[in-house]
């Protein structure tokens, strides 16, 4: 019983580190994450693709309430996996976080700054009494100096950089197909399509564009898009991957 009580602290104080080095609350957020949708970032030579998951659970619920990709700035753009309460918080902190470097420096904030900032705050949940860890992963991808960033944040406050990452549900497998046709020389064109084929490979081969978020960060204007339903259903034609309407 003595062992179990012990267990228990270690399972529900997030400033317990338990005898093997583990913070078991991290661990549950990681969890949550994987119960997400996935999203998806693809790292080209002419920009940055985020493709998203946007699952309907009924046709009663206005699409443009789920929201997975939100534009952090003109040059940056973040999707999410996860809680999305939580993802909301840590992009208007990221939000928030670019305005102020604008401000304060008369620039744009670079990806990689942001990344860090993110992160930095996300770990101070982690060692705070009274609080949680995000439930949530981000994937964050802009222009820096002319050339495209692709960021993961992890709900235990470490960044990692990418060419092409999956977060959220089905990672293992969407990654494995990523690793098998991912080529540092894509055109931005062929990441929108290795994106949406990645997502279509734990999906049946078969997409709707109003299931799916897709947004480009193109190196020639560094601008933040967000691709409309018709220029999706464009894509998923031009691969082969439009489901039939039901």
């Amino acid at each position: 019983m003595q062992g179990q009580s012990q267990q228990q602290a270690y399972d529900r104080g997030i400033t317990i580190f338990s005898p093997d080095g583990r913070l078991y609350q991290v661990e549950y957020a990681r969890e949550a994450v994987k119960r997400g949708t996935a999203s998806i970032g693809v790292r080209t030579e002419e920009g940055v693709v985020l493709a998203v998951d946007k699952r309907i659970r009924s046709p009663l619920m206005e699409r443009t309430s789920v929201e997975k990709i939100h534009k952090a700035d003109d040059h940056i753009g973040i999707a999410s996996a996860g809680h999305v309460a939580d993802a909301r918080q840590l992009i208007d902190f990221a939000r928030r976080q670019a305005q102020i470097n604008e401000l304060r420096y008369g620039e744009p904030i670079g990806v990689e700054t942001l990344t860090k900032a993110v992160t930095d705050h996300i770990q101070q949940y982690t060692q705070v009494g009274g609080a949680r860890p995000f439930g949530v992963a981000l994937i964050i991808g802009g222009i820096e100096n002319g050339e495209p960033r692709l960021y993961e944040t992890d709900p235990s406050g470490t960044p990692y950089e990418w060419q092409a990452l999956a977060v959220g549900a089905d990672r293992g497998e969407i990654e494995d197909y990523l690793e098998e046709h991912y080529r540092e020389d894509l055109t931005l064109d062929e990441g929108v399509g290795l994106a949406l084929e990645a997502l279509a490979s734990v999906n049946d081969n078969q997409l709707r564009p109003e299931g799916i978020g897709l947004a480009t960060i193109s190196v020639d204007d560094e601008n933040f898009t967000e691709l409309s339903d018709d220029d999706i259903e464009a894509h998923l034609t031009e691969h082969g991957l439009l489901a039939d309407e039901e």
